[in-house]
């Protein structure tokens, strides 16, 4: 038995020294950001953005994996399952915080299963109509809505997406009565909308901003805390009548929750100067997002405080996947 227990303590020391050592080579080896969406989105172009800078600074190929599917479940899944290296990280996003409620037989859980890295850039959600709309302002849309309840109708990029929340916290603030369209992705969403098959649709930037440049669509207003400085001009929703109303799609690295501290740390503390550069930073204002590069305790304040949110919204609109 003393032998056993001796045997056992020097197999625990063992692995101190080792694990020290993995932290401290770090990384030597190509690291793997997965994107749980297709290619082409914000999430793709945040996490491609970001990539390309790790690989300079970290001395390593970093490379994107697109795995869409369910909802991003298919590729949150996949990174829940890697070992806890510091190798294979998630490029998540708002849609884990409501996935948490929304779906009930995930076989992760978000909040144990990773641990946040940083919190990369937001996208705020834009309200937008089609120019046929005899809306000019967020206020008028308001009572435009309220003339003629139920006839509105608002697309969204599926249901239980960040922009369907969007809308019916929207709907929920301004005691409206519109009807949702969902869609599967923001491109067909937005593609009736500038035919008018819908007259208006929370998004963010990047899929409407060739629409909104060539006056396809009407740009309202930003549900972010301040005007962007893309659309200095733009009120936000929340100085158009609703105080308090913001709705950003944060998209942030996290790793899997078994990762060590000293790698988490460093990849923080690599991401965070990227998102630092005035140059970076310029890229992403340009398409409407804002770079954050905050810190793994922080980020892990914002998962908490939106899980918890859009648990009451979903709760509230009744909301289900589709």
């Amino acid at each position: 038995m003393i032998l056993r227990k001796a045997l056992c303590a020097l197999s625990i020391l063992a692995c101190v020294p080792y694990a020290a050592q993995a932290a401290e080579t770090y990384p030597n080896k190509p690291i793997k950001i997965v994107v749980p969406w297709a290619a082409g989105g914000a999430a793709d172009f945040l996490a491609r953005t970001v990539a390309n800078e790790m690989t300079g600074k970290m001395k390593v190929p970093v490379l994107v994996e697109n795995r869409p599917g369910a909802a991003t479940n298919i590729g949150t899944q996949a990174v829940a399952s890697a070992p806890g290296d510091g190798y294979t990280l998630l490029m998540a996003s708002t849609n884990n915080c409501v996935n948490a409620t929304l779906f009930q037989n995930l076989t992760f859980d978000f909040a144990k299963d990773f641990k946040p890295v940083t919190n990369v850039g937001l996208a705020p959600n834009v309200l937008v109509v089609n120019p046929a709309v005899p809306a000019k302002t967020v206020r008028e849309l308001i009572d435009l809505a309220k003339k003629e309840p139920g006839k509105l109708a608002y697309g969204s990029s599926g249901n239980g997406s960040a922009a369907h929340l969007a809308a019916e916290m929207f709907k929920q603030s301004a005691g409206l009565d519109l009807m949702g369209i969902p869609y599967k992705g923001a491109a067909p969403a937005v593609a009736d909308l500038m035919g008018g098959q819908v007259q208006m649709m929370f998004t963010v930037i990047p899929p409407t901003l060739g629409a909104i440049r060539g006056g396809k669509l009407n740009l309202l207003a930003v549900a972010s805390e301040k005007r962007l400085p893309l659309f200095p001009d733009v009120p936000t929703v929340s100085e158009s009548g609703l105080p308090g109303f913001v709705s950003s799609i944060w998209y942030g690295l996290v790793a899997p929750a078994s990762t060590p501290d000293d790698i988490v740390a460093t990849l923080q503390k690599t991401v965070s100067a990227i998102l630092k550069d005035p140059a970076i930073a310029d890229k992403l204002n340009q398409q409407g997002t804002i770079p954050v590069g905050d810190t793994s305790a922080h980020f892990a304040q914002t998962i908490a405080a939106d899980t918890t949110a859009y648990a009451k919204v979903i709760a509230a609109a009744d909301i289900k996947p589709q």
